[in-house]
């Protein structure tokens, strides 16, 4: 089951959130990008330790997928260095995880 993957990102703009996101799913490079926020991240930055308001993207793939989605939020994404996670989904609805496979062109 392990064919899907749920991959995060994050960005300190509502607005470029929703860019990203549109982008990502027009290029059917996930089938759905949820947006969360606003969330509170703390984290080291160049030696600083910063906190920033941000808004999660959290996409549904499949890990065929993966390398171009990874470029595609590298080259949308504003952040020199940008949160990019992946982890497996281990387990889901089979309708669900056949519409994914559909929308991302791997039917």
């Amino acid at each position: 089951m392990t064919e899907f993957i749920q991959v995060s990102t994050a960005t300190d703009k509502r607005e470029e959130a929703e860019r990203i996101s549109k982008a990502i799913v027009e290029n059917r490079l996930a089938a759905c990008v949820q947006i969360s926020g606003p969330i509170t991240s703390i984290y080291w930055w160049k030696d600083n330790l910063e906190e920033a308001e941000e808004w999660l993207l959290t996409m549904k793939t499949s890990k065929e997928i993966y390398p171009r989605l990874e470029q595609a939020i590298k080259n949308f994404h504003p952040y020199e260095v940008p949160e990019i996670v992946a982890v497996p989904i281990m387990a889901g609805s089979s309708d669900y995880l056949g519409w994914i496979k559909k929308e991302t062109g791997n039917e």
